[in-house]
């Protein structure tokens, strides 16, 4: 996350941002979000790959976004705010659970062992057994690079179901490996197992390897979902300083 509010700032190139991101050389991170001034809104998220790429939603990164402008004084209790995909509303609870809405989601395509849509990033989801065992990395790097997809790929959530929550796991684009926690995928892996069990729920517990969030929405037809919001935590770790040279 950075503050880059001044008028003065200058959004760090592709290489500089592809190692600060990098676990060995640079700081590590999946992605880098740059918070900026907005003159209708209460501030600008701006996401960016770890490959140095400006990147679609990252619906982690908004929640964390909400908790780092919350920290800087820009926000209090609820916010609104612009992503790539538009603007956003949030609030923040009292016991620091960020809840996040979403855009709506409409178009999905039903295919016979996975479903593709569009949740602020664009999405495909596999229901699976033994999701612990498998290989996230290999086979999400392969769906990723169908040539469907073209040359950005798609991101790639595997999800196996118990009565009471969703375990899922993800191969992100622009990271080009699993994460802990996507937050977009979170949502499509959600709207999924809605439609794949035809049921009238409109709340999932989810947990992901980075932690639990929970999916909510409105559901309207067969594939139409409103009023969608992911909450979850999202705690500080550290802060620290990049000089000029770096890169």
């Amino acid at each position: 996350m950075i503050d880059g509010r001044e008028p003065d700032f200058q959004i760090p190139d592709k290489a500089i941002i592809a190692r600060l991101c990098d676990r060995r050389f640079g700081i590590g991170a999946d992605g880098l979000i740059i918070i900026q001034h907005s003159s209708q809104n209460d501030f600008v998220m701006r996401y960016y790959n770890a490959d140095g790429r400006e990147g679609s939603l990252c619906g982690n990164g908004g929640r964390c976004a909400v908790a780092f402008c919350s920290k800087l004084g820009i926000v209090s209790g609820t916010t609104r705010f612009e992503a790539s995909d538009g603007l956003h509303s949030a609030t923040i609870s009292e016991s620091g659970q960020i809840h996040l809405e979403m855009k709506d989601v409409s178009d999905i395509q039903i295919h016979s062992d996975h479903y593709e849509l569009y949740t602020g990033s664009p999405h495909y989801v596999r229901f699976v057994d033994q999701l612990e065992k498998m290989n996230i990395f290999q086979l999400g790097s392969e769906i990723r690079n169908y040539p469907q997809y073209g040359k950005d790929g798609i991101n790639v959530n595997f999800v196996s179901e118990t009565r009471d929550w969703l375990f899922v796991r993800t191969y992100e684009r622009g990271v080009e490996n699993e994460t802990f926690s996507c937050g977009t995928g979170v949502v499509a892996s959600a709207i999924c197992a809605a439609l794949k069990s035809n049921t009238d729920k409109t709340s999932f517990p989810v947990q992901t390897r980075g932690g639990k969030l929970e999916v909510s929405f409105e559901r309207s037809g067969e594939t139409k979902f409103g009023k969608i919001v992911l909450s979850g935590p999202a705690t500080f770790v550290f802060k620290g300083e990049v000089n000029d040279s770096f890169g």
